[in-house]
């Protein structure tokens, strides 16, 4: 086996939507190869909207968010086959001892996969969640790996109509899974909150929010006149200013692209050379 190299598979679950994150996982890829000195390929399939899914040949898998219903997919074929993919990357890992495949779930592939192992209410939101919020470690999640070198609590972009509440932590103990982070105590609001990153296996992992986010794409988001206006229609424009002024805040998302999926990648590294 080859030491110095790394092979991952992107899945692209944005339906040809336009969007930001996938440009943000090839840049952490890209970088994170030529950071580390190491030979790091990278493949995109795109699943939902052409039926691409990768085969068990990768080192590790990193799955987008996406727009839409993660509900309203249930007996799809793309989700079948998204489904199939965990089950298998699970089996291969129950079965070698001396070598792992990893996946990290991002957004609509976290709610999939928490619909999928039943840990929690896969639901709507009241309303639209968008910009860059605060984000609460749990204590399992100030032991993770993944988050070593980030604060308590972190920033992320959030993005999302759907969320993940009411973790059943029976069936989390049944598979071993463990909650690490959830959405900002809010003392005003009554509502449940959210499950915002999960450890569903060893080698599985997945966040409700974008680690992959950065300062630049999220400015050109931001910036875009009919976002500009659906955000300070929805929530203000005090809201809409202190989200492009905490961009260049060094200790929010830039501490969280910088830190979250390096660590998830550097994890699959190792792997490979103590293999």
């Amino acid at each position: 086996m080859d030491k110095s190299s790394l092979k991952v598979a992107v899945i692209d679950m944005n339906n040809g939507a336009p969007n930001q994150g996938m440009r943000g996982i090839q840049e952490i890829l890209s970088r994170f190869g030529k950071d580390h000195n190491i030979n790091l390929s990278f493949d995109i399939f795109d699943l939902r909207q052409k039926g691409e899914i990768p085969g068990l040949e990768y080192d590790a898998y990193i799955s987008s968010g996406g727009p839409g219903s993660p509900i309203a997919s249930k007996g799809e074929q793309w989700e079948n086959e998204f489904f199939n993919l965990l089950n298998e990357i699970e089996a291969f890992n129950l079965s070698n001892d001396d070598q792992k495949k990893y996946a990290f779930l991002i957004c609509h592939s976290f709610q999939l996969a928490c619909r999928k192992f039943e840990l929690g209410n896969v639901t709507e939101r009241r309303s639209n969640a968008f910009g860059i919020f605060p984000i609460t470690l749990t204590d399992d999640g100030e032991k993770e790996q993944i988050f070593e070198g980030i604060t308590n609590p972190f920033f992320s972009v959030d993005s999302r109509d759907w969320q993940v509440i009411e973790p059943d932590f029976a069936a989390f103990e049944a598979k071993g899974a463990k909650l690490l982070a959830i959405e900002k105590e809010r003392k005003h609001v009554d509502l449940e909150r959210c499950m915002m990153s999960i450890r569903f296996t060893d080698e599985i992992i997945g966040t409700q929010f974008h680690p992959e986010a950065d300062p630049i794409g999220m400015k050109m988001y931001l910036l875009q006149d009919e976002k500009k206006k659906a955000i300070i229609y929805l929530h203000g424009e005090q809201k809409y200013l202190d989200m492009l002024n905490s961009l260049d805040d060094p200790t929010r998302i830039v501490l969280t692209q910088s830190v979250i999926l390096p660590n998830f990648l550097n994890k699959a590294i190792g792997n490979l050379q103590e293999a």
